[in-house]
């Protein structure tokens, strides 16, 4: 089954430092995140343990009902222990400043940020309008109130 084919067009605004740098990017046909770009005016230390938020160069307008996700690059990681601080990050349709990632270096080394280096990925995707139903009775499930390791180890025996 094919994705969807509806085009969602969102204007985005290149900032005086980031002119340069490409706009977010698929590195393949069907990746589901783009790739976003550091804005740093140069070679930029990020030492073992340390968080700094990094530059994008451009700000966005997500149309409302819709939301950018900020996601780790899974190779930088694995690689070198380099990751987003809040996990992944919210771009709320109604923010315009520039998009920023907050990255921290859980590795063992200093890692250096070069500018437009691939630093994080940006995903698009809908938020649906919801409402809270207060109610005194939810529906069963296999699961039921079962918490944190519930549903088995992560690793086999």
């Amino acid at each position: 089954m094919d994705g969807p084919s509806t085009l969602l067009s969102i204007p985005i605004k290149r900032l005086p430092h980031g002119l340069d740098l490409p706009l977010p990017t698929r590195q393949s046909p069907d990746a589901a995140g783009m790739d976003l770009y550091a804005a740093v005016a140069g070679p930029t230390t990020l030492p073992p343990h340390a968080i700094q938020l990094i530059p994008c160069g451009f700000a966005v307008a997500i149309p409302a009902g819709w939301e950018g996700q900020v996601r780790p690059r899974s190779g930088l990681a694995t690689k070198f222990g380099v990751t987003l601080i809040n996990g992944v990050g919210t771009i709320d349709a109604d923010y315009r400043g520039e998009v920023m990632v907050p990255l921290i270096n859980h590795g063992h080394a200093p890692f250096t940020i070069e500018r437009g280096m691939r630093i994080a990925q940006l995903l698009i995707a809908p938020v649906p309008k919801t409402t809270w139903v207060e109610t005194d009775n939810l529906d069963d499930t296999s699961r039921g109130a079962g918490g944190f390791g519930s549903t088995g180890h992560a690793a086999p025996k």
